[in-house]
């Protein structure tokens, strides 16, 4: 009863991820090989700015196609950013993505289809921020 008085449901303010260079922590979960999970670390630099992309969040695993392939359907919801990520071709790999945004900080899973290969599995990413870009003089990725 609370619910229908509590009347339409209204889209959550945007949580504003700060620009700057950002420290993401990545690893990568494949069903069934729990023993072969790969991990690295990566320092890139991030935009605040939502405006219908993905911040520069983006594949970042070790030779992976979805790294290179258009991202689409951006959507933010307060602290949550959906997005798919889908490489042309038939075949093709293909992937979801969704992250929890915080000012200095994001947690993000993406589940990946590896197309033809019929294979998947999930990278997983924590970031945090460690300064501007232009002290860290960190690439764009």
């Amino acid at each position: 009863m609370a619910a229908l008085l509590a009347g339409p449901a209204v889209a959550a303010e945007p949580i504003v991820l700060e620009g700057g260079a950002y420290e993401v922590e990545v690893k990568l979960e494949l069903p069934h090989l729990d023993d072969i999970i790969g991990k690295k670390v990566v320092r890139l630099c991030l935009t605040p700015e939502a405006n219908g992309n993905n911040h520069g969040i983006a594949v970042l695993s070790d030779n992976n196609p979805l790294a290179r392939c258009p991202v689409s359907n951006v959507h933010q919801d307060g602290s949550e950013l959906t997005s798919d990520i889908a490489c042309e071709g038939k075949n093709s790999a293909h992937a979801s993505a969704r992250y929890l945004l915080a000012p200095t900080s994001f947690r993000g899973r993406i589940a990946m289809q590896m197309g033809g290969k019929n294979m998947t599995m999930t990278e997983v990413q924590s970031g945090r921020r460690t300064g501007t870009r232009d002290a860290d003089k960190t690439p764009v990725l």
